[in-house]
């Protein structure tokens, strides 16, 4: 591998690792639930699918479905801190809907946290046979551009962005007013003929790759270049394509292909390892945006082009304004050779990753990294890209090992990240570092990042020990510590060193964690494990300041039309502070005195809002507190608050504990095929679901009943191990009903009720509480609940 060239500056080869496939937990011993609810627990995609579909099958009122509509489900998408994003598409009488698009959102236990719908109303009874001739809509098309020509058969669909229209889509290319290419989708009311939308597509192409490295059926963004070819080059990022080297450095042309799909999986096909070569430089820039905030590879929104097939068992970037004969024009760039074996492209996620890391770091203050950090600082922004690809074993897993894909020289990977010395590179820093040679010089920081991220022994990950027998240390997680380093890069200049990135981390760390020094003791923590030695420009974090502290009033209700007020109250530690207050969340017609924290309006509109105060004193601490305020139309409702008492929508309208509301058939439903299923684990537990209501203060009655059926492996007839608990909440006042354990085993369903009048005027929460020890199942299985008012 070529390791050093003039100047000693082309920054070669180097590292690789993805985001960890966390594996499904362990089915129970005893499997009283069964894999299909045991599974859903440990997957939050699977979780976020069953709660979205379930509010779909509801035909819940914020999808806005009529009759006609179908919906088709998008793979869920995992966000940051756990988010889950299910989104789905709609056809309405077998046509598409424009605008008919939906996400719900769920957290990691998969509990709906809101959806975002496109459409404003329901479509209703539109009627899908059209007024006006598909020829012409094609003309009312055709007339929004000059020379335009009409791609493919107009089709009808329905216009639902604003009030639904039945439309004719007509896509149609040409140029505009000013010259500019563009290819659109016209839709052209079918009643009317009017233009209701163009829908500018410009030229870009979504093309399908087959990797060596990522696999068949890769999504590429490619560019259309023409109405019969298309060109490997990335749309949204510009100066982003992929080309083939021909081993000269005269200019060669983006690789392009008359049909958008590209490659052919071979491991010594040029054109696949341009395929896994642009899918892993358009994995990395969603990473870079999602994870580290950063706009594209330079910053502003852009990149460089890479060549692929150059004669040499070596990879490496061209920074702009280097030349050097055979390899760097003075055009920035990444050339990329073959393994030692010459049977596959150096093209895997870690490797492109690191390659265009070098390009990141040039292209933050200070340029490159100095002080023999630059190899480190590539590995990490490999390790960051294949871990937020997060691929299966089956192609490039996420593991921390740089390059083991490609098995460059033919003794696996080329360096290892938790164990540098495994590759014979130093696991610690010495002061003969600065000196040493560059891509050995990476193992102090690599095993640095490994140790914050990871910790020393990490779940379902390699132990790594430290230099300064440091004890446990535990990892913050590889999106906080890579938005650490990166936060660290900006601060970086061309004194660089492992010394001075010690204190920009730590520096990072306390920027972007204000009020906490969690992340800032790990930080300082992995450096020491390393052997990095404190600086006199290391930054202290303590957590002293103000504590402002809010008085939580308790869930409240009201009615339309009648005027009410709420006075919050609060206070800081801080002697002499005045509070400022805010509010989000307010039912309609109230307000927040900003001065006096008094809350007071007329409600307008009966809704449960989810209201929180935030009180601030003149530091800037603040404090906040939330709770539920439900209005109510006015009169006395009658009949059961309880919103899905059955569960037969699935786990909606409770929360709590994912898992328990299931329509497994461990367990049978009293009514119907849903129940709420507690316990049943046989191992240490905690369950429990609950939902808000509002009972009026003009009811003359209200009780609570429900069914329960118990049965236990227990077999003791004296002990209460596993209990299940039925509790009111009423602000921070608990109150628990009843408590039944497995000494109350039943043959079947029995029905309880309780007076809940005590509550009238109140916004409560009925809680559903289980507590299971470590053995021997208990299973609480309630059905058919209500809270009924008269």
């Amino acid at each position: 591998m070529k390791r050093n060239l003039t100047g000693g500056f082309i920054a070669t080869l180097v590292a690789a690792s993805a985001l960890a496939v966390a594996p499904l937990a362990a089915q129970p011993a005893n499997a009283d639930r069964g894999v299909a609810v045991a599974a859903p627990k440990d997957d939050p995609h699977k979780l976020a699918r069953r709660s979205a579909k379930a509010l779909v099958d509801s035909a819940a009122p914020q999808l806005k479905v009529s009759a006609g509509d179908r919906f088709a489900a998008k793979p869920v998408i995992s966000g940051g801190k756990g988010l889950q994003f299910a989104s789905y598409t709609r056809t309405h009488d077998g046509l598409p809907v424009r605008g008919g698009d939906f996400v719900v959102v769920t957290n990691e236990d998969g509990q709906i946290l809101t959806t975002t719908v496109a459409q404003r109303s329901a479509i209703g009874g539109l009627s899908v046979k059209p007024k006006v001739t598909s020829a012409a809509a094609t003309k009312k098309a055709r007339a929004t551009l000059r020379k335009a020509a009409l791609r493919g058969k107009p089709g009808l669909a329905v216009h639902a962005l604003a009030t639904p229209r039945l439309a004719w889509k007509v896509r149609i290319s040409g140029l505009t007013s000013d010259g500019d290419r563009s290819v659109r989708d016209v839709y052209v009311d079918a009643r009317t003929g009017g233009v209701i939308e163009s829908d500018e597509l410009v030229h870009f192409a979504t093309g399908t790759g087959n990797g060596h490295h990522n696999g068949p059926g890769l999504s590429l963004q490619t560019t259309q270049a023409s109405s019969t070819s298309y060109t490997l080059a990335d749309p949204g990022n510009p100066g982003v394509d992929c080309r083939i080297d021909n081993n000269t450095t005269n200019s060669v042309p983006v690789l392009s292909g008359p049909d958008n799909t590209w490659g052919d999986g071979t491991g010594t096909s040029k054109e696949t390892g341009c395929v896994d070569t642009l899918w892993a430089l358009q994995t990395q820039d969603k990473m870079l945006s999602a994870w580290l905030g950063r706009d594209g590879f330079n910053g502003s929104g852009g990149g460089w082009q890479a060549r692929v097939g150059k004669d040499e068992v070596n990879a490496f970037y061209c920074p702009p304004g280097l030349s050097e004969p055979g390899y760097c024009t003075g055009t920035e760039w990444v050339r990329i050779g073959h393994n030692q074996a010459n049977d596959e492209w150096l093209t895997n996620l870690d490797v492109v990753g690191h390659e265009y890391g070098h390009g990141i770091d040039q292209n933050t203050p200070g340029g490159h990294s100095n002080g023999n950090t630059g190899e480190f600082v590539g590995d990490v922004f490999g390790a960051l890209t294949e871990h937020y690809a997060n691929e299966s074993s089956t192609y490039d897993e996420p593991d921390y090992l740089v390059g083991e894909e490609v098995n460059l020289v033919g003794d696996g990977e080329i360096r290892n990240m938790y164990n540098p010395s495994a590759k014979g590179d130093p696991n610690c820093y010495s002061s003969s570092i600065p000196n040493a040679e560059v891509h050995s010089a990476a193992g102090p920081g690599n095993h640095w990042f490994y140790l914050l991220a990871e910790g020393t022994n990490p779940a379902g990950g390699p132990t790594s020990t430290t230099c300064n027998n440091g004890g446990t240390l535990t990892g913050i997680g590889i999106q906080k510590a890579g938005k650490i380093f990166y936060n660290a890069m900006l601060m970086k200049t061309t004194s660089s060193s492992y010394l001075k990135y010690r204190t920009w981390t730590l520096t990072a760390a306390k920027n972007l964690y204000p009020g906490s020094c969690a992340e800032f003791n790990a930080v300082k923590a992995a450096w020491n494990a390393v052997s990095v030695p404190a600086q006199t420009a290391d930054p202290t974090c303590t957590t002293a300041g103000n504590t402002v502290t809010v008085t939580n009033p308790g869930n409240r209700s009201g009615t339309v039309g009648t005027a009410t007020s709420l006075q919050m109250t609060g206070s800081s530690s801080g002697a002499g502070q005045t509070l400022t207050w805010s509010a989000t969340g307010l039912p309609a017609g109230l307000s927040i005195n900003a001065t006096t924290g008094l809350i007071s309006g007329t409600p307008t509109t009966a809704a449960t809002s989810n209201v929180t105060v935030t009180a601030k004193d003149t530091t800037n601490a603040s404090g906040s507190t939330s709770f539920t305020w439900t209005i109510t139309g006015g009169g006395t409702p009658s009949g059961n608050l309880l919103k899905n008492p059955g569960f037969e929508s699935g786990a909606v309208d409770w929360t709590g504990t994912s898992g328990p509301i299931t329509n497994n058939t461990g367990r049978a439903a009293r009514t119907g095929s849903w129940k709420m299923w507690l316990g049943g684990n046989g191992s240490t537990s905690t369950e429990n679901e609950g939902q808000t209501v509002a009972i009026p203060a003009t009811a003359t009655t209200a009780s609570l009943s429900f069914w329960i059926a118990i049965d236990t492996a227990e077999t003791t007839t004296g002990t209460a191990y596993d209990t299940a608990k039925v509790q009111i909440v009423d602000g921070t006042t608990t109150s628990t009903l009843a408590t039944y354990s497995n000494l109350n085993k039943s043959s079947g369903y029995v029905q309880k009720t309780f007076d809940l009048s005590a509550y009238k005027g109140k916004t409560v929460t009925l809680k559903f509480l289980m507590n299971e020890d470590s053995s021997l199942q208990t299973s609480f299985v309630v059905d058919d609940t209500a809270i009924n008012v008269g």
